[in-house]
């Protein structure tokens, strides 16, 4: 009880939100940096799918043994909650990734923001009109017009061209995937524990991504220290921020969290500057503004709802 509580608490879902969002978007960079170690071209998109295979089998090992020493027991799945981790890796790991990866590859990383940033408005949309656990409140909506707006300014300039079914609309099909993979986090994590659903599903579809990766000829030609450290930290990324996300949306509204999700690009934005010296077509005051808007969007829609008499 002691710990719901303080996984309720305002400045502690700030935080750790924060810090999940911190390291998505430092995976923007190091998803280059890795691919660039590991020789695998901007367009092969079968290997890249196969390194993300790789990454996740990894996250989902890693999520489980760090998960375990927390509990001080093995995180061993029941059989009768197997359809629960398979469903979850679905439309969290397989269908999200691989949408995304082959969307990528046929559009530009801009118009990819953009439709990605879409996420938390689809899974605000998905957890209260599909799967009814919260009320789709107008301040909600109020706050993803805001905070989407400032994902756009940043990157307005990369906005022009053409719509590709098997590019933007990908692309959005990934995004679709996860707001479905954030409504049956927050049902599932209900009855299991949000970490050992989160390493299950990784090993599951990463498993599903490394096969389809290879036998569509995805290949890692390079093997080297570089590839390999990065391919680890990219795993860290994923189990980390993955289980504590998972954790934050068990004892909160998704729209409280998925929110945040708003971050991801701006961090990546800031940290491929810092890391790959790209610079965002918007400049510092379009990034700047855009991260004031973000911030209002999140405040506006974790603003404390006072109680009415027919509340009560």
């Amino acid at each position: 009880m002691k710990n719901k509580e303080l996984l309720k608490n305002r400045a502690v879902v700030f935080l750790l939100a924060m810090l999940c969002c911190l390291l998505w978007g430092s995976a923007f960079p190091c998803i280059k940096l890795g691919c660039r170690f590991s020789h695998i071209a901007s367009d092969d998109t079968f290997s890249q799918i196969l390194y993300a295979g790789l990454r996740f089998i990894l996250a989902g090992v890693l999520a489980l043994v760090i998960g375990s020493f927390a509990a001080r027991k093995p995180l061993l799945i029941k059989k009768s909650s197997l359809h629960k981790a398979f469903r979850l890796s679905l439309f969290q790991t397989i269908l999200q990734y691989t949408f995304f990866y082959i969307g990528l590859s046929r559009s530009t990383g801009m118009k990819s923001s953009v439709i990605t940033a879409s996420n938390v408005f689809m899974s605000i949309m998905v957890a209260a009109l599909v799967f009814r656990t919260e009320k789709l409140a107008f301040r909600k909506i109020c706050g993803c017009i805001v905070g989407f707006s400032g994902i756009l300014l940043m990157n307005l300039s990369g906005m022009s061209g053409g719509f590709r079914l098997t590019g933007e609309g990908f692309v959005f099909l990934s995004a679709l995937s996860y707001a479905f993979s954030s409504a049956l986090i927050k049902r599932y994590s209900q009855d299991e524990d949000p970490v050992l659903l989160s390493g299950w599903q990784f090993i599951i579809g990463g498993t599903f991504m490394t096969l389809v990766g290879f036998v569509f000829g995805g290949r890692i030609n390079v093997i080297n220290a570089e590839g390999v450290s990065m391919l680890i930290y990219l795993a860290f990324v994923s189990a980390t921020a993955f289980s504590v996300w998972g954790t934050l949306i068990k004892y909160n509204n998704v729209s409280t969290v998925s929110v945040f999700g708003f971050m991801n690009p701006v961090f990546g934005v800031i940290l491929s500057y810092l890391i790959l010296s790209e610079k965002s077509p918007s400049g510092v005051l379009g990034t700047a503004a855009a991260l004031v808007l973000v911030a209002a969007g999140i405040i506006i829609v974790n603003l404390p709802v006072r109680k009415t008499l027919n509340d009560t």
